[in-house]
């Protein structure tokens, strides 16, 4: 997928120049003020040294998932020096375990993890880490940030926080306005931070009152079951927000099947049949709020300048951050055509 214009900012080639620069001052002159500039290495998409770079990801079971390995793939491939060794995938903790452990047998130069489950895989990022290769840890985190040396992830709290700002701006002015809520699998964390991201951006919206929330599965066939059984239980509503656009899709059939269209719906992280539908404008889908699957380019970005020991370009820091948050983006028919290119199927 084509980068964002954040991602170009991140890891642009903009460079300090070598050097300390001291300009000797004899003048009231502002302009001539003494100024010192630290040389920084950045990384840029020039050539470097060679590194190997092992990426152990879950199994693409779905569309955001397949779109994270895609994108990991697609950013390696741009660069000449970088070899990629990734595995097979898997949800089976033990068997990712397995994986990694392969990876770091290999000596790979960094090590990228998107773990099937934070907690069960944090005992190996310190394995790796301890062994002397690097880890970069993938949206769901290690227990113990002695796991991993930069964790890059999306923003679940910001996500809910901006899918609820947009729908209270929209319905501001509407009394006793009426928002149903179609969240994903409850006993997942982000799911809950998702959530608690939505309710309390409705608190700065007191006409707005959250009337019903049901969880689903991330799939398209438990999108459409609770999705029906919302629409059943609330005969009017005035706005909807579905955590996922993979259930989303159910979502909308069940919608279409009811013959309702009196409220306006936000979907969750991104997808390309979602981002059609926004811009065909067609449907009771009127914006989306990203959870990028792009965060796995720029984990590889990361880990390449991390394996040739340089910073990022626009940073000022010799060394790459420890954590980097992704913002979730909402998408809607007036800024469609500049995320488009980042949807995933």
């Amino acid at each position: 997928m084509p980068e964002t214009s954040r991602r170009r900012l991140l890891f642009g080639t903009a460079a300090v120049s070598a050097g300390a620069l001291l300009t000797a001052c004899t003048s009231n002159d502002p302009k001539t003020k003494d100024t010192a500039q630290s040389s920084v290495p950045a990384a840029d998409d020039k050539p470097g040294k060679p590194v190997t770079i092992g990426f152990a990801g879950p199994q693409a079971d779905h569309g955001w998932l397949n779109a994270i390995n895609e994108n990991a793939k697609s950013r390696a491939a741009k660069y000449s020096e970088v070899t990629l060794e990734t595995t097979e995938g898997s949800n089976d903790t033990a068997a990712q375990i397995g994986q990694v452990k392969t990876l770091i047998n290999k000596k790979v130069d960094v090590l990228v993890i998107l773990p099937a489950d934070g907690k069960a895989l944090t005992q190996v990022g310190l394995e790796a880490m301890r062994a002397g290769i690097p880890v970069i840890n993938l949206d769901r985190i290690f227990a113990s940030p002695q796991a991993y040396r930069c964790w890059v992830g999306g923003d679940n709290y910001g996500m809910g926080l901006n899918a609820g700002t947009y729908i209270g701006e929209q319905l501001k002015d509407k009394a006793g306005a009426k928002v149903v809520e179609l969240a994903g699998i409850d006993n997942l964390e982000l799911t809950k931070q998702r959530s608690q991201g939505f309710a309390d951006a409705l608190k700065n919206y007191p006409n707005v009152e959250l009337v019903a929330r049901q969880a689903a599965d991330f799939t398209v066939e438990s999108g459409q079951a609770k999705m029906a059984q919302l629409l059943q239980a609330q005969k009017k509503f005035d706005a909807l927000w579905n955590h996922d656009d993979d259930q989303g899709v159910g979502a909308l059939r069940a919608i279409q099947q009811a013959g309702r269209d009196e409220f306006l719906m936000v979907g969750g992280a991104g997808a390309k049949s979602a981002m059609d539908a926004i811009k065909a404008d067609n449907s009771v889908l009127k914006a989306t709020v990203l959870y990028p699957p792009t965060m796995a380019a720029s984990a590889i970005d990361l880990a390449r300048a991390l394996g040739q020991g340089k910073g990022l370009g626009g940073l000022a820091e010799l060394e790459i951050p420890t954590n980097l948050t992704l913002y979730s983006a909402v998408v809607t028919k007036e800024n469609i055509d500049q995320y488009l290119p980042t949807g995933f199927s």
